[in-house]
């Protein structure tokens, strides 16, 4: 039976923030200068609209090329928030958020998905933007 995820919540953001806040690796990571200067010079929905299309290339394969190794740590916002919300490689979004590794991730779940990465990158505790 397919994954079929809801739209994330604020309370789901929270629940997964308490998860992740566990981990000293996910709760190390943070935006970089460059980064911070990147979401300075662009709004929300195109942020958004990178984080879909990095998620559909890198993650939502059955099979993605370079498993567990396809994230770069930085060079866009949305990297070190896959590593921070484990949303990084299959073993880790099966480990974090119970989708199986081998099962190609469909259009619903890389918005939902898309989601939490917007929430972390927006959220100035999560990322330590303040």
């Amino acid at each position: 039976m397919p994954f079929k995820p809801p739209k994330i919540t604020d309370q789901d953001w929270l629940d997964l923030k308490e998860r992740i806040s566990q981990s000293k690796f996910r709760t190390s990571q943070s935006l970089n200068k460059k980064e911070k200067e990147y979401l300075s010079k662009r709004n929300e929905d195109t942020i958004r609209q990178h984080a879909v299309d990095l998620l559909k290339k890198r993650l939502a394969p059955a099979f993605p090329k370079k498993d567990g190794k396809q994230t770069p740590f930085h060079g866009h916002p949305v990297f070190p928030a896959q590593h921070a919300t484990g949303l990084c490689c299959r073993f880790c979004l099966m480990q974090w958020h119970g989708i199986p590794k081998g099962v190609e991730i469909d259009d619903q779940t890389v918005e939902y998905l898309a989601d939490i990465l917007i929430h972390w990158i927006y959220d100035p505790v999560s990322n330590k933007r303040l």
